[in-house]
Formats: C-alpha cells, sequence, structure tokens
C-alpha cells in the first residue's frame, strides 16, 4: 500500500540525517525531492504546491534542539502536514434518531462499490448493528444476485424487488428494514463506466426521495487522478457526506489517497484492503500519514489482533503455557487468529521500521497452509503428544500433506525451539519482583 510513495520519502528522509542543521539550502533540497515524489505518485500538482509551500513555512527558522536530528524534525514537520491534508480527523457515520439509518452508495461501475456494501455491513454487523442490503442496480446484468451472494456471506438480509423504478426499490425498502428490526440500510445504486446524465438524475431523485443520513462516495483507489476527477463531478451534483477508497491494498503510488480530500473537502471515512468481507478499515489520517512515512501502525496492529483472538481462548492458552502443556493443536489454533489479522506482509508493515527492512523480502501466505496441512494429516494423539511421533508416522504425515519428510522435520524441530523459548521466558525472573507471571 502506497509502496512507491513511501520508499522515495524514506529515500529523501535519510539524506536529511547528515546534515548538522536545517538550512534553507538543505530544506529546499529536500522539499524539491518531496514535490518530485509526490507528482510521480500521481498526486494532483495544484495540491503538492499547497503541501510544499505549508512544510517550508513550518521548516524554516524550525529550532533543532540536540537530541533531534534535522531528518526527524522534516519528518516530524511532513507527518504532521500529511495529517492535515488527510483530514486531520475520522468523523463516523451519522446515525438516524428513528431507525433505520440510511446510507447510500455511489460511484461509477467497477469501483468496489457491492464488494463494499458488503464489508460495511459485516464491519457493523460485527459491532452489534443489525444491517439490510439494498440492490438498486436494476441496469448490470446479474448485480442483485452478487449482491445477494455478498450478502449471504456477510450473513445479512438483502432487500430486492422486480420493479423497474430504482427509487421505488429505495422507499419500499426503507419500510421493509422497519419490518425486520433493521437499524442500518445500505443501498446499491447503480453505476456506469463512466459519468452520463441518467446515472446522475437517478442518484438526485433517490436522494431527495428517501433522504439518506449518510452519501458515501465510492473510489477505486488505484485509478489515481481519475478517482479525484470523477469524486469531484460526483460532488458537485449529489454534495455527498464521505469518501470510500477500495483496492488501496493495491495502490503504490498513492495519488488518490492524497488528492482526493484535498480536492473534495470531504473527508476519506473507510479504506479497503484486500478482497475478503473483513478487509475494511476506518481511514485514520494519523495512522495513515505514519504508514506512508515509513513510521508503521502499531494501533491498528493491536485492533487487529483484538478483533482475532478470543479473550476465552486467550485465557486457556494462557493456562496451558503454564502447565507446559503447549501442543501443535494450540500451535494450529494461534495460526488461525494470525490468518485472521489478514496478509502477513501488511501485518509486517504496521511495526515500525520493519517495512523498509522487508521491502524486498516476498512473504508467502501459502506457508501457513503448508503447516495447516502437515497438522492437518496428524492424528489428534499427534497433534497432542508431538514426540510420538517417529520415522514411518513422519513419512504418513508427509504423504498425507503433499509435503516431504524434511518439512515435517523442520516443523517438529521449529515447535520444540518454540516449547523451549516458552519455558525459558517462564522460567525469567522480572528484576525485583521475582519470578515471571508466567511461573506463578
Amino acid at each position: 500500500m502506497l509502496e512507491d510513495l513511501t520508499r522515495r520519502l524514506e529515500a529523501i528522509f535519510q539524506k536529511l540525517r547528515g546534515y548538522g542543521k536545517l538550512s534553507e539550502a538543505n530544506i529546499a533540497e529536500a522539499l524539491k525531492e518531496i514535490r518530485r515524489a509526490l507528482l510521480e505518485a500521481d498526486v494532483n500538482f495544484k495540491v503538492v504546491k499547497e503541501f510544499i509551500s505549508a512544510i517550508e513555512q513550518q521548516a524554516l527558522g524550525q529550532e533543532v534542539y540536540h537530541s533531534v536530528t534535522p531528518g526527524q524534525m522534516i519528518v516530524k514537520i511532513v507527518h504532521d502536514e500529511l495529517v492535515k491534508l488527510l483530514g486531520g480527523i475520522t468523523p463516523q457515520l451519522k446515525t438516524a434518531g428513528i431507525p433505520p439509518t440510511v446510507v447510500m452508495l455511489a460511484g461509477l461501475q467497477g469501483s468496489g462499490k457491492t464488494s463494499f456494501a458488503g464489508k460495511l455491513a459485516g464491519f457493523y454487523r460485527r459491532k452489534g448493528k443489525h444491517p439490510m442490503l439494498v440492490a438498486a442496480d436494476i441496469y448490470r446484468p446479474a448485480a442483485i444476485e452478487q449482491l445477494k451472494i455478498v450478502g449471504q456471506q456477510v450473513n445479512v438480509p438483502v432487500f430486492s424487488s422486480d420493479s423497474t423504478d430504482a427509487v421505488q426499490i429505495c422507499t419500499t425498502a426503507i419500510q421493509a428494514a422497519r419490518n425486520q428490526s433493521c437499524d442500518l440500510l445500505i443501498i446499491d445504486t447503480a453505476g456506469r463506466l463512466h459519468i452520463d446524465e441518467e446515472m446522475m438524475q437517478e442518484a438526485e431523485k433517490i436522494k431527495q426521495r428517501i433522504k439518506p443520513h449518510e452519501i458515501l462516495f465510492i473510489a477505486d483507489g488505484m485509478t489515481g487522478q481519475d478517482a479525484v476527477t470523477v469524486a469531484k463531478e460526483f460532488n458537485e451534483r449529489l454534495e455527498f457526506d464521505g469518501i470510500v477508497l477500495t483496492k488501496l491494498d493495491g495502490d503504490t503510488r498513492g495519488g488518490a489517497a492524497l488528492s482526493i480530500r484535498a480536492v473534495t473537502q470531504k473527508p476519506i471515512k473507510f479504506i479497503t484492503v484486500g478482497e475478503k468481507n473483513d478487509a475494511l478499515e476506518p481511514f485514520y489520517p494519523e495512522r495513515m500519514a505514519s504508514r506512508i512515512l515509513g513510521m508503521g501502525d502499531v494501533v491498528s496492529l493491536v485492533e487487529k489482533a483484538q478483533q482475532a483472538v478470543d479473550q476465552e481462548q486467550a485465557e486457556k492458552l494462557e493456562k496451558k503455557l503454564r502447565r507446559e502443556d503447549f501442543n501443535l493443536e494450540d500451535f494450529f489454533d494461534q495460526l488461525q487468529h494470525v490468518k485472521k489479522m489478514g496478509p502477513l506482509d501488511q501485518l509486517l508493515t504496521m511495526i515500525p521500521g520493519i517495512s523498509s527492512q522487508l521491502r524486498d523480502v516476498k512473504i508467502e501466505d501459502d506457508q501457513f497452509k503448508k503447516v495447516e496441512a502437515m497438522i492437518n494429516s496428524m492424528t489428534v494423539q499427534e497433534r497432542r503428544n508431538p514426540r510420538i511421533i517417529n520415522g514411518s508416522r513422519r513419512r504418513r504425515i508427509a504423504s498425507g500433506s503433499g509435503t516431504r519428510v524434511q518439512d515435517i522435520n523442520q516443523l517438529l524441530n521449529q515447535f520444540q525451539q518454540m516449547k523451549k523459548m516458552i519455558q525459558q521466558m517462564k522460567r525469567m525472573p522480572l528484576r525485583g519482583l521475582g519470578k515471571s507471571p508466567l511461573a506463578r
């Protein structure tokens, strides 16, 4: 995500670290390179001009403390200005005093509206809401069926109708939501391959009739400046409330993310970072600025971990570790928790300082599948007591999992090393506190 821009900015800041103090000359040189990096990332040129001007005003005459290098000072200034550029705060969706809250999705065909509708419904369902999806795209072949499939995947009802009037469908859906006690109605409107008058008029009629509490414009993050241009036109006609950037995991440049809010003056509220139904994140300007600058995003990483780990299971695992009863079944369960958090390469980039070190390292999520296959090919007895896995058992497990005996040996060796490390941590005394918590 935004890898090219992050790489360029990190290289610029690396040069600044060698300077003893900030001067007009080295500031000018850094700003010239930052300007070039942003333009090559397809950021709107007017946005770049204003952004560079703001950094220059902040940097010139800035006192550099003995404990802070010029490079660190510039990074802080750029970070603060990026946060402002991205909106500063993340506003929440408006909610209705009397349910349901109606959210209307608008955007071009192919921008990811239908997929996002499912992601948003699943996101709020996990928060205790009762969403309903509305199939208001009556033009695209199989659009209604696609939304029904998405609804089934996230276990959310979908309202559809044989009517050829999208406005009437949305009106009827509101009453259906009330009848089924649904407190959130998400309307998937029709899109086109390009902006046309018929599509815009229909969207305006839906807005006038049902008066949605929130209108979200869905923009394909990978289209760069095209997304910004389309957003501007939609905003002039619909005056939407917020922006959703989809496919941001595939956007290595960052032009849309850094331009669209400044051009439309509308906040980015959500981003999608994958194909899975849970690959949706609220947009936090400060966290995104940290990611762009290669500073990681520990808060988002912790939140993903909290969502993936069941508290009751975590307590059971802690008791097992205390009894030194950690086995391959527990190891398998922990793998599943890590998988729920998302692709491994994305998770590692959230750790400060890790992204630059692993940029050229190919991290294969398929390794998880390989380990899963080996553990699944073991009997319950073997998983609970790996010591009984002798030569013949290893050959059987390898054959059943489509791997080699050497792979089984490697897995078992790594597991034993992990157990030893856990035991060492358990016995390790904490200075001034006696034994570690695990040893109590």
